[in-house]
């Protein structure tokens, strides 16, 4: 059976998919899309480490339980031995790239991050680094435009941008709950920006508890129509808010909620292949369930994760596990790396 979404979803046409459809039926939907989009039945996952180097930040978005600054005693700074510790356990685990995130640090200038993106290349991993809010601040700190920033930035060994920072890409949010952050244009222009330069990127959405449903779908049009554009986003993962120990505070997503999102999201970004569940914040329950509600790709190992988990949320799956929990769902597991190129596949014993 295939999906009865025949052409490209409007957004009155989404809106009235997630409001007048259950939660099997608009995830029955998904999942039809998801299969004539991935066949083989295999589902996805990287083995990375987010590394955190720096948690000093002059942002303060109020939903950040993880920014610290300068003067507080347990701000900080990475250094080189720590890095490379990192890395080397990382590769030790079999992984192939970091996720390499920070805070937007009042005193550091482009040069600090060419430093230490060379010493990071030195290991011998891909660098997946750098949200589009950090390379804006890099770009204004050092006086330089977007362009020469980003193309630094890559002579000095950066390899792909995440999606982070994206929140949902409606202004009024973002000022209401980020106000010292980027406006959705700079950070679709830092996107722009880097696809034009051959860097390849993902895309993040983070939704609340009571978002209305018209912001999620103008996040997800914006995001549709710069992949139209140049189609530089590897995959999407919307993820929901979490709220404990923030400023920000309010409600946990349900994982009907969740679900029902992830479905939207497959359903209206019909031009990304790849759409990644959050196990992270749902639990690896919720994720093998998101497979049938459009997702094809489990994220990452996460070796290391720091700004969620200082939101409270703890999950953490051994490879063992990822790898049983995507069998378990009735899929094929296979590593792979940013670029969707299928490193190795587990079949089953």
């Amino acid at each position: 059976m295939k999906s009865n979404i025949k052409q490209r979803v409007s957004n009155s046409e989404a809106i009235d998919l997630f409001n007048k459809l259950d939660l099997l039926e608009i995830g029955k939907i998904a999942n039809e899309i998801r299969k004539e989009k991935q066949p083989e039945n295999i589902v996805t996952f990287v083995i990375d480490r987010n590394i955190n180097y720096t948690n000093i930040c002059i942002c303060k978005c109020k939903f950040c339980a993880f920014y610290r600054d300068k003067e507080d005693e347990d701000a900080y700074v990475l250094d080189k031995d720590t890095l490379k510790r990192k890395i080397d356990e990382t590769k030790e685990l079999g992984g192939t790239q970091i996720l390499l995130q920070g805070g937007l640090h009042p005193d550091f200038d482009i040069t600090f991050y060419e430093d230490m993106l060379r010493f990071i290349k030195e290991q011998g991993i891909w660098i997946h680094g750098f949200s589009p809010p950090e390379i804006y601040h890099i770009a204004k700190m050092s006086g330089l435009s977007l362009k020469d920033t980003l193309k630094r930035l890559i002579d000095a060994g950066l390899d792909s941008i995440p999606g982070g920072g994206a929140e949902l890409l409606v202004d009024s949010e973002r000022t209401r709950i980020s106000p010292n952050k980027i406006n959705s244009n700079l950070w679709l222009e830092v996107m722009e920006t880097a696809h034009n330069l051959g860097l390849r990127t993902t895309a993040t959405m983070m939704f609340k508890k009571n978002d209305k449903i018209e912001y999620i779908i103008e996040h997800l049009e914006k995001i549709r129509n710069l992949q139209d554009k140049t189609g530089g986003f590897t995959a999407f993962i919307p993820w929901p808010f979490q709220p404990d120990n923030t400023e920000l505070g309010g409600e946990h997503v349900t994982p009907y909620e969740y679900l029902k999102v992830l479905a939207l999201s497959r359903i209206y970004l019909d031009n990304i292949d790849n759409i990644q569940v959050s196990w992270v914040t749902q639990g690896p329950k919720i994720g093998q369930i998101g497979l049938f509600f459009g997702g094809n790709d489990f994220g990452s190992l996460m070796i290391e994760e720091n700004v969620v988990a200082a939101c409270g949320a703890t999950y953490r799956i051994s490879l063992e596990d990822m790898i049983h929990n995507i069998q378990k769902a009735g899929f094929t597991p296979a590593q792979r790396d940013m670029e969707y190129n299928i490193l190795r596949v587990f079949d089953e014993k």
